[in-house]
């Protein structure tokens, strides 16, 4: 089945750029040309027709076909094996509970946050280890990528157009992490989240800018998520009281006290739940007093329910560091996980 998308010739490589930056078709950075080859090769791969309907984004009612997203995807440098990444985690966002409108809209800048599980990890070489959130490796570096292309392309979701942050992060541009399932006890994030084990899967969830925290002083699992959750209230007082899903990562060495100890996801999630939570007074504490009014002893956790934390092992084997990832804003967006080659007519998507 041929393309549809426009074609366009130019002189040269340098050309390309001019062409590409010149229409707002970037994200700033340089583009690898999509030429017709090398998004047919990416839509072969995945088994995908071009006009193969990812969703509707339904605000607008917009069309997100297979073609426009492998198009993007070559522009941020993916090769075919990283595209059925990009197509479920595009089909991910196009769930109802996920409200993809309001996450690439908000004035509130969060950016989509990507965690890869299962065998597809190791087959597209993503590394959950060293700089786990920065660029650790070009699998989750041009995955993370393409979904900001796709949006800007497809959404228009361009600073100023439809993307209205005031501040946005360095998530914009590339957001993905891939868990280090290999050097853990715990169950992966979609495992907790209802999926096979043994089953390739990608969670999306609309996130603000990691919150990087460390604790070197004690071994004791309630100590070390007590940081967690301290950063948690912080987060509470001084951005958003409402409660959603937050994503926490655990490198290796925190995380092996929590795993000496026998402390599973749950266990931590269920802690967390009780800890990360303030009273609506506090916010006079941060120059918000305005709007505390008579509701001060009303209690605001940051987890609607315990099985909303994402708990993530990733990160190097040295260092007491870890990160909280706040959600956009509150649980008006939902993680969504699914299966890679999911059919979501097919079996409900995984919250």
């Amino acid at each position: 089945m041929p393309l549809d998308s426009k074609t366009y010739e130019a002189a040269d490589f340098a050309a390309v750029q001019e062409l590409y930056h010149s229409n707002g078709w970037t994200d700033g950075l340089p583009i690898v040309p999509p030429t017709p080859d090398a998004v047919q090769a990416c839509l072969d791969w995945a088994m995908m027709p071009p006009d193969q309907l990812i969703g509707i984004e339904p605000v607008r009612g917009l069309a997100i076909t297979a073609e426009k997203l492998a198009i993007n995807a070559v522009m941020a440098g993916c090769l075919p094996m990283h595209f059925p990444v990009v197509l479920t985690a595009w089909t991910a966002m196009m769930q109802e509970p996920f409200l993809i409108h309001g996450a690439t809209a908000s004035t509130g800048g969060c950016a989509i946050l990507v965690v890869l599980n299962g065998p597809i990890r190791q087959e597209i070489g993503a590394c959950g280890t060293f700089n786990a959130l920065g660029n650790s490796d070009r699998a989750t570096s041009v995955i993370g990528r393409a979904i900001r292309l796709c949006l800007i392309n497809l959404l228009d979701a361009r600073p100023g157009v439809i993307d209205r942050s005031t501040l946005g992060h360095p998530g914009k541009f590339s957001y993905c992490v891939a868990e280090d399932e290999e050097d853990t006890t715990w169950k992966s994030l979609s495992e907790q989240r209802g999926l096979e084990r043994a089953a390739s899967a990608v969670t999306v969830m609309a996130a603000g800018a990691p919150r990087q925290i460390m604790n070197e002083w004690t071994t004791k699992p309630e100590e070390i998520l007590e940081t967690f959750a301290a950063d948690m209230r912080a987060n509470l007082r001084h951005y958003s009281i409402h409660p959603g899903n937050y994503a926490l990562i655990f490198p290796k060495q925190l995380r092996e006290h929590l795993q000496a100890a026998k402390w599973s996801k749950t266990d931590i999630a269920n802690f967390i739940h009780e800890r990360a939570r303030i009273h609506r007074r506090e916010w006079a504490d941060v120059g918000k007093g305005a709007v505390v009014r008579d509701r001060g002893d009303r209690v605001y956790p940051a987890l609607p329910s315990a099985d909303q934390l994402l708990v993530v092992a990733a990160g190097g084997p040295a260092g007491g560091f870890g990160a909280v990832i706040p959600p956009w804003l509150g649980n008006k967006s939902r993680a969504v996980t699914l299966p890679i080659g999911a059919c979501v007519d097919c079996e409900p998507a995984k919250k």
